[in-house]
């Protein structure tokens, strides 16, 4: 009978939809592509000359190509900070070093992510360019400068346990209202790391119906978009049918919040009263299943690495 109504709710009470769209991107501008380095290395966007805060990451990075003009320089440091599409970029290298080491992946600037990965492994922090520094990183996890990641496909309808961050409760929530979650746990097939345990996401809700008379339930509607994969990858997600029947197996119905409200069983006319719905509430926290759209390409670190630590 639970499992007959679990099935009933999640396909006529908490609807979704799976519209994935592109995150925003970085304004291509100097100032957009320079700030959004400068802010995932150092914490924040810096003040100064252009010439000099790009001297600086420059520096920082051991740049080879420091020639041409300003939007060249600058885009040759965007693109090593965060384009996959040649070869893993620094981010990428930087997530594999941190979860071999410390078995998570921060969303801490690059430089703070640095210091605490030297602080862990040698007790203080080194004075060398970042190059260098990931590189004596690398050397210590995997006895070389070069970080293994290998390219793997992501296979469509591919599991992956959420946390809600953003509460669902379709009282307070109105369409266009962003939803936020992460992955619950790390998301590993065949020994490689595809996604990361605190891996955001992002959805948006496209419709709400409040709870009404005749025991008609709640309804909210939403996009769940996609989430990062372990490369920064923006991964399409929906509820699909693997998730429901995954959610269905565990008993999870989205949650304890969710399994509550249907055991109560549906509402509705009692005695000769009109009874109302039953609102959709699931706090902070609540966890549930999403499934991966379609198939997608991305670079992932073998597990097999962190085994030692």
């Amino acid at each position: 009978m639970l499992k007959k109504l679990f099935s009933i709710f999640l396909s006529g009470v908490f609807l979704f939809s799976s519209l994935g769209t592109a995150a925003a991107e970085v304004p291509n501008t100097a100032n957009g592509k320079l700030g959004a380095v400068e802010t995932v290395t150092y914490g924040q966007e810096q003040t100064g000359a252009i010439v000099e805060r790009i001297k600086k990451l420059e520096k920082d990075y051991e740049c080879s190509n420091t020639s041409g003009g300003m939007m060249n320089r600058i885009n040759n440091l965007y693109d090593t900070t965060f384009d996959n599409s040649s070869s893993p970029s620094l981010i990428t290298q930087l997530n594999a070093l941190e979860w071999t080491i410390s078995h998570k992946v921060s969303a801490d600037p690059i430089q703070k992510r640095i210091s605490d990965m030297e602080l862990q492994i040698n007790g203080k922090n080194s004075d060398a360019s970042i190059k260098k520094r990931i590189e004596g990183l690398a050397t210590f996890a995997f006895g070389s400068t070069t970080i293994p990641l290998s390219q793997v496909n992501v296979p469509a309808n591919t599991l992956v346990k959420i946390s809600l961050v953003t509460p669902i409760n379709a009282k307070e929530l109105k369409k266009g209202d962003i939803i936020k979650f992460k992955a619950a746990e790390d998301v590993i097939e065949n020994d490689m790391l595809l996604i990361t345990a605190g891996a955001l996401g992002e959805g948006e809700v496209t419709d709400v119906s409040q709870a009404q008379n005749f025991g008609r339930d709640a309804k909210i509607n939403i996009d769940f978009k996609d989430m990062e994969a372990v490369d920064g990858t923006k991964i399409d997600m929906t509820l699909g049918e693997e998730a429901k029947e995954n959610m269905e197996q565990m008993g999870m119905a989205a949650g304890a919040s969710l399994a509550g409200m249907i055991v109560l069983g549906p509402i509705g006319i009692i005695g000769g009263a009109f009874v109302k719905g039953k609102n959709i509430n699931l706090p902070e926290g609540t966890e549930m299943y999403l499934q991966t759209e379609k198939d997608c390409s991305i670079y992932a670190i073998p597990t097999t690495s962190a085994e030692q630590f």
